[in-house]
């Protein structure tokens, strides 16, 4: 008999596991499709009542509404368990010239950038690591001894006039400026070193995504961070090149592909300036006529307009900007990370036998979908490179300087 009634407990147990991962992955899918926020165009407001039709959550029939004319959807699950409040901002619908275009990037860093300390074989032969504990791999040094530190060649000069005194470093760690005393050590050579090791700039290739009326630009989808430390990397200046693409690594499951471009750093193939690298692309302006690059102007689509299914990518592979099918897959509002707020699958059977799918160096390839500016591809799957991640155009769109 007791056995019975412990065996009844433990399924009981069960059964109420089962109903709390039940209600918690429910919360959860709920959270990731219903959005915080949405903007709506005029005679578009039937989207917000289908965006927010799910069962078992009730919006409140009354609202608030603040001075700008956006207001307040009170959910409730069950029409009496809070769930969330959704913003709706009436906004006028935008056209943006979606790119495609393949484009070298070079970015300065705001001061140099710490990639790790090291060891130094003193002059008596011992080995020690000055900086351990007290430099940080992802601090920036911009100052030393009070001078201010521009570039890594500023570094150099300052260091190569190091003697046994100890030196001080001002930098900048979580936004924090932050004085630190480091005693330099004799090498073998007899020269006085810190054990630091530094870069000051980052180079690369990507896609250029849109370019608004005024030369405003978006591209990649996603921050550039640093190889090393994977933090995000703090610009002081940076530029857009013209650049060709000369080779492709098809990728395959496991195996990230990638394309290989050639970029002229010389003045005359600048094509813009970059002055933002955030979590959602790099940001700035162009200096070249729109002849000089594959340009169409497209309406920009709200998130709550896609849809999963049918899409087109454009990329440039082969030196063209080319149009390619693909489908949408899954679409989540509230992704923890923005540019990973949609996956999309290449279905073109011409671009999977160039590339094997999404390759490194198509981040930032718009995604059209009915028309309208979608998003933009900002990561491939390791295990599944036809298959990858997007940002929402409108997200894009907000990191956009306003005049």
């Amino acid at each position: 008999m007791d056995r019975k009634k412990k065996y009844r407990c433990l399924l009981l147990w069960f059964l109420c596991l089962d109903l709390l991962a039940a209600a918690w992955l429910g919360y959860r899918y709920l959270e990731r499709k219903i959005p915080d926020e949405l903007f709506v165009s005029e005679g578009k407001e039937e989207q917000v009542k289908n965006m927010l039709d799910f069962p078992l959550l009730n919006f409140d029939d009354a609202i608030t509404v603040s001075g700008d004319g956006s207001y307040l959807l009170k959910a409730r699950i069950l029409g009496v368990i809070p769930f969330k409040n959704v913003k709706v901002t009436p906004a006028d619908s935008e056209s943006v010239m979606v790119s495609g275009d393949t484009v070298g990037i070079y970015m300065e860093t705001d001061g140099v950038l710490v990639i790790d300390t090291g060891e130094i074989v003193s002059q008596e032969g011992y080995t020690q690591e000055p900086a351990k504990n007290i430099v940080k791999p992802g601090d920036y040094i911009v100052a030393f001894n009070d001078r201010t530190v521009h570039s890594k060649k500023e570094l150099l000069d300052d260091l190569s006039e190091l003697g046994d005194l100890q030196v001080t470093l001002e930098v900048v760690r979580n936004g924090e400026k932050i004085p630190l005393s480091i005693t330099p050590v004799k090498d073998v050579r007899g020269e006085y070193k810190l054990g630091i090791w530094v870069r000051d700039n980052t180079q690369g290739i990507g896609t250029l995504t849109f370019a608004d009326e005024k030369g405003s630009f978006g591209a990649l989808g996603h921050g550039i961070s640093d190889v090393d430390t994977g933090e995000l990397l703090h610009i002081n200046e940076g530029a857009l090149y013209q650049a060709k693409i000369v080779g492709i690594q098809k990728g395959s499951s496991g195996s990230p592909g990638e394309l290989s471009g050639m970029i002229h750093y010389d003045a005359q193939q600048v094509i813009g300036s970059i002055n933002k690298n955030c979590d959602q692309g790099i940001y700035g302006t162009l200096s070249v006529l729109p002849n000089q690059l594959s340009l169409k102007k497209m309406e920009v689509a709200y998130k709550q307009e896609l849809e999963t299914g049918p899409a087109t990518v454009l990329c440039c592979i082969d030196g063209e900007v080319k149009e390619f099918d693909a489908e949408i897959t899954r679409i989540d509002m509230n992704h923890e990370d923005s540019n990973k707020s949609f996956v999309i699958r290449v279905t073109d059977q011409e671009l999977l036998d160039m590339t094997g799918g999404i390759v490194q160096g198509m981040s930032g390839s718009p995604v059209i979908q009915n028309g309208k500016f979608a998003g933009a591809i900002t990561h491939v799957f390791v295990q599944d490179a036809a298959s990858g991640y997007g940002i929402f155009a409108e997200t894009m769109m907000e990191n956009v300087e306003k005049e």
